[in-house]
């Protein structure tokens, strides 16, 4: 069975806007409206949702988050929805979202990252609804650099489309820019070179599959609950296997390293072609590093890895459609991934 991929947004579309997880308190307010003017920019119009309270941990209580989304998701008017960022708790919604009428209505392309990889991954596996892991609506006044798209420009392609990137070479060691000194930032702050590293050889790679994949702090809490079945996906719309990604926002390698071997046993990445891994700020943990975790947890696969992807919380930020057809290349002169909308 194919991927369903949501028709491509055309000006005058209308674009939801909703806090699954975590809220926008008032001094970021300036922030999520320079966020929906760079919307408003491509020649969308913004719905802002009632879910998006930040007096405590969510937005809403979960019943409201849920009936939000699911409305947003299947009405016809709204063609994309965005989150302002990711949060904590995203996962109480699974049990109440409306997935009878995710699955059998038109898909509408949804897009986030960190908590959001607990709604799009399970929405793209358990409706075949390709989803865009890339950057929440608080980053998407940044540009992206040269080599990068970004959410804005995957929205408008066409199903059969194909679009590579590849990485600029720089990212941002350290630090977040402030939101509440500088609410309109919108360049990158790339300060350190920086490439992708293959963790399990020097050999070059070429390698395909469907790519699926997200954070690793919140997919390893579906395991084993029906929400995370990569297997079953794979066997309906992947038969030529997965390419997984998966990326840490900040635990330490010592808890990165337990969750991946739990993603591990629980079949995540057993039809993985190859791993990709997202370039991470987050601490080690004595002598363990965070490669050391991705090599102890995911080496005996005996498929290919590649660290260092910009496809997590550091930036610039790569995005990925979950669902896609991928191919990954990685010599010591070329770096790309291609994503095809088939």
């Amino acid at each position: 069975m194919s991927v369903r991929y949501p028709r491509p947004l055309r000006p005058g579309d209308r674009v939801g806007v909703t806090s699954p997880s975590l809220g926008v308190p008032p001094e970021l307010r300036p922030r999520l409206q320079a966020g929906v003017r760079a919307v408003e920019a491509r020649g969308y119009e913004v719905v802002v949702g009632e879910c998006m309270d930040a007096s405590g941990h969510v937005s809403a209580p979960a019943a409201d988050r849920a009936a939000e989304l699911t409305a947003m998701l299947t009405d016809p008017s709204i063609r994309a929805v965005v989150p302002p960022w990711g949060g904590e708790t995203a996962i109480d919604l699974l049990p109440r979202l409306d997935w009878t009428r995710l699955r059998e209505g038109e898909p509408t392309w949804m897009v986030g990252f960190s908590d959001i990889s607990t709604i799009i991954t399970p929405l793209t596996l358990l409706t075949g609804t390709a989803t865009v892991h890339g950057n929440n609506l608080m980053d998407t006044p940044y540009r992206a650099p040269e080599g990068l798209l970004t959410w804005l420009d995957l929205v408008t392609l066409e199903a059969g489309a194909s679009f590579a990137q590849t990485p600029p070479g720089r990212y941002r060691a350290q630090g977040w820019d402030d939101y509440r000194e500088h609410p309109e930032v919108s360049e990158f702050t790339l300060d350190t070179p920086g490439a992708w590293t293959r963790l399990d050889s020097a050999e070059d790679l070429d390698v395909e599959g469907r790519l699926i994949g997200g954070c690793i702090e919140t997919l390893c809490n579906l395991t084993g609950t029906g929400f995370l079945d990569a297997t079953a996906f794979a066997d309906q719309h992947a038969p030529e296997g997965l390419l997984v990604y998966v990326e840490a926002a900040g635990d330490d390698a010592g808890t990165i390293c337990r969750n991946l071997h739990g993603l591990r046993l629980a079949g995540f990445f057993d039809r993985a072609n190859a791993v990709l891994v997202g370039r991470t700020s987050a601490p080690d943990n004595g002598n363990l590093t965070q490669r050391d975790a991705v090599i102890d947890a995911l080496g005996g696969l005996g498929v290919p890895i590649v660290a260092d992807v910009e496809c997590g919380h550091v930036q610039p930020f790569l995005p990925l459609v979950n669902g896609a057809r991928a191919r990954l290349v990685h010599t010591a002169e070329r770096s790309e991934i291609t994503q095809t909308l088939d």
